[in-house]
């Protein structure tokens, strides 16, 4: 007898029975049409003065293509498709270096770079990526070519979100060292001008350099002069260590968290890094906690969503509104991040906060039924538990430390009593990016 298995069900954990790593198991997945987290077109296109070219197979062209038209960029892309029998002909290579100097001859433009993206299909045949770097080298030795990754069946070892970050400062070369210049590296939207991370360096009489402000690629050239290389986002860590080994600079990463111990002692290794005095940041930090409690007074009881692509540590900000009183009843995320220690103590004091998948193919009809209103910070929480009532960010929205938290906290009063349009917002490729939908 045929008995129902409950396979078509959302994939939910209690936390309090989660455990610690992936919390669901992998199979097919469902990529829900929120839209706003950056992808490796977007982060390409922060290099100025630059064209990307992307080899691959014609349905996976389509995602990549649909992006730049989206942010208007079409003029900064171009491709070559790779077909099943470029698979068996020896031409591989060749045709990649024939595609990309027709694409370059025929420019309306010289770019000072190119970014040439190669795929999966290339990496199962054993392509020889070094040789068509070497042949472009010398057609175009004006033109710099850097080697970039459109390899998603890959992400198990490094995301192609990491791999980008990585590659996005492939152009920079050792030079003479600005011992009074900074770097921040691999995000994708200026850090926040107010966060106690800008104010540190700025005062203290830096030069703070970041690719989201370059506008012309000397500008963009200049980071090598960096003394110090700063990475906050966890998809930029390895690219941060990378290019700082390259460099011969100092590295550090400083990751965006929301406990008040961790902020302190993030600035705290700056300073020593940079030979400055540590800051005092109990101002910062009680504003923080003013801002959080006026929130809360705003937000009542409404239970509150949380999504793994707003903020890049989840559970460190359940923990945080929970410790003021705030009605966090969901997370979704499908892995454990950094935050391990807040799920920890999550687990402890809020074990029945729920934990759902991101992209397992059964959240496709999420929710079953109707639910309570729910306050969504993040696309994803937004799109699946269906409200208006969100906080629009990614990758904690530019946002750093207390300053970034007291920020965080006046966007969550705002979607508490302000709707917004869900389906049009969240249907933007690419928050930041200009948008022709």
């Amino acid at each position: 007898m045929l008995k129902t298995a409950g396979l078509d069900r959302a994939p939910m954990v209690r936390l309090g029975d989660a455990n610690k790593g992936e919390f669901f198991t992998s199979g097919l997945e469902y990529n829900p049409p929120a839209r706003g987290v950056w992808n490796i077109v977007h982060t390409g296109m922060l290099v100025p003065e630059t064209h990307e070219i992307f080899a691959c197979a014609q349905g996976c062209l389509r995602g990549v293509i649909l992006t730049a038209a989206e942010m208007n960029a079409l003029d900064r892309m171009s491709w070559i498709s790779v077909s099943e029998q470029d698979m068996f002909d020896g031409t591989l290579e060749s045709d990649v270096v024939d595609g990309v100097s027709e694409i370059i001859q025929k420019l309306p433009y010289r770019p000072r770079a190119v970014l040439l993206y190669l795929s999966c299909i290339h990496l199962f045949a054993g392509c020889d990526f070094d040789i068509i770097i070497d042949q472009l080298k010398e057609k175009f030795n004006d033109i710099r070519f850097s080697d970039c990754y459109m390899t998603p069946t890959m992400r198990k070892t490094i995301s192609p979100d990491a791999k980008m970050r990585m590659q996005l400062y492939d152009a920079l070369e050792p030079t003479d060292i600005d011992k009074k210049s900074v770097n921040i590296l691999g995000n994708d939207r200026a850090t926040d001008e107010n966060s106690e991370l800008v104010k540190l360096i700025k005062e203290n009489g830096f030069t703070l350099r970041d690719i989201t402000a370059c506008r012309t690629y000397d500008e963009y050239l200049e980071m090598a002069k960096s003394a110090v290389n700063i990475a906050y986002l966890p998809t930029a860590a390895i690219g941060c260590e990378e290019v700082s080994k390259r460099l011969g600079t100092k590295g550090l990463y400083l990751p965006n968290a929301f406990e008040a111990d961790k902020i302190r002692a993030n600035m705290a290794r700056l300073a020593e890094v940079l030979g400055v005095d540590t800051p005092d940041l109990s101002k910062q930090e009680e504003e923080a906690h003013n801002a959080l409690e006026k929130a809360r007074a705003v937000v009542g009881d409404t239970a509150i969503a949380i999504d793994f692509t707003a903020v890049t540590q989840p559970f460190g900000l359940a923990e945080l509104l929970c410790s003021h009183g705030f009605n966090v009843r969901y997370i979704i995320n499908d892995a454990l991040g950094e935050d391990g220690d807040a799920f920890d103590r999550l687990k402890e004091s809020h074990p029945d906060i729920e934990i759902y998948s991101a992209v397992n193919v059964n959240m496709l009809h999420f929710p079953e039924q109707e639910h309570e209103k729910v306050l969504a910070i993040g696309q994803k929480a937004a799109h699946y538990f269906s409200t208006d009532y969100f906080v629009n960010i990614v990758q904690n929205g530019g946002y750093y430390g207390f300053t970034g938290i007291s920020a965080i906290a006046e966007l969550i009063s705002e979607a508490a009593v302000s709707k917004k349009d869900r389906r049009r917002l969240i249907s933007h490729k690419g928050i930041g990016c200009e948008s022709c939908i």
